[in-house]
């Protein structure tokens, strides 16, 4: 019986994980996507300079803050941020991962937004757009084909 309640408690906590994990941002590209495979979703990579960047930053306010592009996101993309700060220190492997990754994806400027298959293929690339988060949410669905 207690076994029973352990396990049901852990599967709880994991399930909640998952999901609080689906509605933030992944800094793992790995786990990034291991979810987009589990979920049957496409990874949103954004390569940020999150705190030097103007257009990100506009990007990040007008559209990724907002509750629009949050609902759209929680159901429908496994968000992972690539950043390149310069006024704080990343981890050493988050920040050898985004080099590799930039270096993979020949990701020029920022903000530079990629939609990708679970496996990691390029589905289609983006930037910043005015319009704010209801324009940008349709523009991700036109881009995916919904």
């Amino acid at each position: 019986m207690q076994k029973k309640l352990i396990g049901s408690v852990l599967a709880v906590i994991l399930l909640a994980g998952m999901a609080s994990a689906a509605e933030g941002w992944l800094t793992d590209f790995e786990k990034a996507r291991q979810m987009a495979a589990e979920l049957k979703r496409p990874i949103l990579l954004d390569f940020t300079g999150s705190d030097w960047c103007g257009w990100c930053i506009k990007l990040d306010e007008e559209v990724f803050a907002k509750q629009e592009f949050k609902d759209f996101a929680k159901d429908n993309l496994v968000l992972f941020k690539a950043d390149f700060p310069r006024n704080k220190q990343l981890p050493e492997a988050e920040t050898k991962q985004n080099e590799a990754l930039m270096r993979r994806y020949e990701a020029r400027g920022f903000p530079t937004i990629l939609l990708l298959k679970a496996d990691g293929k390029v589905i289609a690339q983006t930037g910043y757009r005015r319009g704010g988060a209801e324009a940008y949410v349709q523009h991700l669905k036109e881009l995916l084909g919904k």
